[in-house]
């Protein structure tokens, strides 16, 4: 009798581990879920911002026809972009060619004092560290969710309940290279 209690304790303390594992992985995976959600509504916000701050460069600049398009074309990707791995590439291109577009702007004095190009600059400026700071809170919650992934015993549980880990957002390779600074 009492080896039936004992057998039947254990069963019931395991059963509410699984149970406990189980929602805490659902938890942390949602977690990261409304995590890159976030993000995607703030690269949303970046590429409807984008052709107001073309057009106005355009009037300007319009004979810088190739970083132009670069822009054009990485936010194009970006808004046709089917998965957060595709979204993740096309945000780092559309930040390169962004920084060109700025740098683009130095060499135009009156683009550098338009109230449109300035307005626009800044509001994109927010919104990338906005960016950042969501794809640092997304980063540390994907590195939860893989930590708990991985752990033993919650790693049992995940591979019972086929549980994948998600990715990381990382920094385009432009971003990552030190910048040269030259007097």
């Amino acid at each position: 009798m009492i080896a039936l209690i004992i057998v039947v304790a254990i069963v019931l303390i395991l059963v509410i581990y699984v149970i406990a594992a189980y929602n805490g992985l659902v938890n942390m995976r949602n977690k990261v879920q409304d995590n890159w959600a976030q993000i995607d509504v703030l690269l949303k916000r970046r590429n409807d911002l984008i052709p107001n701050l073309v057009e106005t460069v355009k009037g300007y600049a319009g004979h810088e026809q190739k970083t132009l398009q670069a822009v054009i074309d990485a936010r194009n990707k970006a808004v046709s972009a089917t998965n957060p791995h595709e979204e993740m590439a096309s945000a780092n291109m559309l930040t390169e060619a962004l920084g060109n577009l700025f740098a683009l702007s130095e060499a135009y004095p009156d683009l550098k004092a338009n109230t449109n190009f300035l307005d626009l600059q800044n509001n994109l400026k927010e919104t990338e560290d906005k960016i950042s700071y969501a794809r640092q809170f997304y980063n540390d919650a994907v590195m939860a969710y893989k930590n708990k992934l991985e752990m033993f015993p919650s790693n049992i549980v995940a591979s019972m309940f086929g549980f994948k880990p998600e990715e990381f957002f990382e920094a385009a390779e432009a971003e990552k290279e030190v910048p040269k600074v030259q007097f």
